[in-house]
């Protein structure tokens, strides 16, 4: 009877801490069609090893259940390879989020950093130290681990992804010492500093909170009721436009309506004649590239 008894504690133990453990369901992809060569089993091995780190190691203390995980996509595309360790390339990365009582997953982030590059030693775990900087490779995960989960807790609760962030952000202070590109303020608008530096900076802490408005109070909310829904995500549209109106070409601002200019389109189409207008003025306004495809909203159904 103890021995069982044993195994039972065991079995419990065990599955607390597979409750609390990985936040990350992230699908990792390393594209090398544009290296030259045959041998390719180092990129597979490189796949291998990033997909274990994203999905295996435990970022924070919070009870995630697997269906909970946050859905993630990190795409490699390698552009040079310096035998036998050095790479260079982009990463795109794309984070969806589920709405409550459907199917439906909606983006949450829709992006490209252009300067990745990294050294790999094949059958090397990654060493990860947050408060440390090991590796460019470790940091770059690292970072972009902490950021998509700030960003899916700020959908969830009002700046709810704020520790996260300021996680993603300590790492990249340590990476500024390095010699590795986007880490620095003066290297591009348009880079992890900044990016990072915007979602902490309360002057444009408007965009985070339209994010929660959009998701939590919005999209989660309109199966049950979905005037009320989309009267949310007009508020958060308002939001947004505020935000636009003090800070004009705002990174983090682009970046959210690029991720949402279809399904805004979407959600619109079937509202009423003020609300479409309204809208659309709006979208026109802070997305002024996309005008043409805002005004599908007036189309009829």
């Amino acid at each position: 009877m103890k021995i069982k008894y044993g195994i039972v504690v065991i079995l419990f133990l065990f599955l607390a801490q597979l409750s609390k453990s990985q936040e990350l369901d992230c699908n990792v992809r390393v594209n090398s069609r544009q290296v030259e060569g045959t041998n390719k089993q180092v990129f597979e091995n490189l796949q291998k090893t990033i997909f274990e780190f994203m999905n295996t190691t435990s970022f924070t203390n919070q009870s995630f259940k697997v269906g909970e995980r946050i859905e993630c996509t990190l795409l490699f595309t390698i552009t040079e390879w310096n035998r036998p360790d050095e790479f260079t390339g982009k990463l795109n990365i794309a984070i969806r989020r589920p709405v409550f009582n459907t199917s439906y997953n909606t983006p949450l982030f829709n992006w490209v950093d252009k300067n990745i590059k990294f050294t790999y030693v094949e059958q090397k775990p990654i060493e990860f130290n947050e408060n440390a900087f090991t590796s460019n490779l470790a940091s770059l995960l690292g970072y972009y681990a902490y950021f998509i989960i700030g960003l899916d807790f700020d959908s969830f609760k009002k700046f709810g992804g704020t520790p996260y962030f300021e996680k993603a952000n300590n790492i990249l202070s340590l990476a500024q010492s390095s010699n590795y590109k986007g880490w620095k303020s003066f290297e591009s608008r348009k880079n992890r500093y900044w990016l990072i530096e915007n979602y902490l900076n309360n002057s444009y802490a408007g965009v985070r909170e339209a994010s929660y408005l959009y998701h939590r109070k919005g999209l989660d909310k309109m199966q049950d009721n979905l005037e009320m829904g989309r009267s949310k995500i007009t508020e958060a549209l308002e939001l947004l436009k505020r935000v636009n109106e003090q800070r004009p070409d705002l990174f983090i601002l682009k970046l959210f309506i690029e991720a949402k200019t279809d399904e805004l389109v979407n959600i619109y189409k079937k509202a009423s004649s003020m609300q479409k207008n309204k809208a659309v003025e709006i979208l026109k306004e802070l997305d002024p590239a996309n005008s043409s495809t805002y005004d599908q909203i007036k189309q009829e159904n």
